[in-house]
């Protein structure tokens, strides 16, 4: 049996119109998905571009408060002046008696001068 000639078949026909339909679809669908791969890009770069404006726009309104609350604050207070030394408290009689008796004992020794102990005396006796 020979091969036909000439035209082809429906048959033939068919199986063209069906490559070419489904080679047209895929280029479609190829194309379809590149332009919405791109509004996706485009999409995200917007949103991101916003989002640094809108961080950047906050960061200026926080330093403008900042700037407006230290001009509007009163300077900071000297600090404290340092504490006079503290008067000796009053000692009991025999805690005087005891400290008298270890300022002799440093002077027996001659730890203290005789100047060092009438200093220390005169302390202790608040006088």
């Amino acid at each position: 049996m020979r091969g036909r000639m000439g035209r082809p078949g429906l048959l033939g026909l068919a199986a063209r119109t069906a490559v070419v339909a489904g080679t047209a679809n895929a280029v479609s669908g190829r194309m379809q998905q590149g332009q919405q791969a791109k509004a996706q890009q485009a999409a995200e770069a917007e949103a991101y571009r916003q989002q640094q404006e809108a961080a950047a726009q906050a960061a200026a309104t926080q330093a403008a408060v900042a700037q407006a609350l230290a001009a509007q604050a009163p300077p900071p207070p000297p600090p404290p002046a340092p504490a006079a030394p503290a008067a000796p408290a009053a000692m009991g009689a025999d805690d005087m008696i005891a400290a008298l008796e270890r300022l002799a004992a440093l002077h027996a020794q001659g730890i203290l001068t005789d100047e060092e102990l009438a200093q220390q005396k005169a302390r202790i006796l608040g006088g």
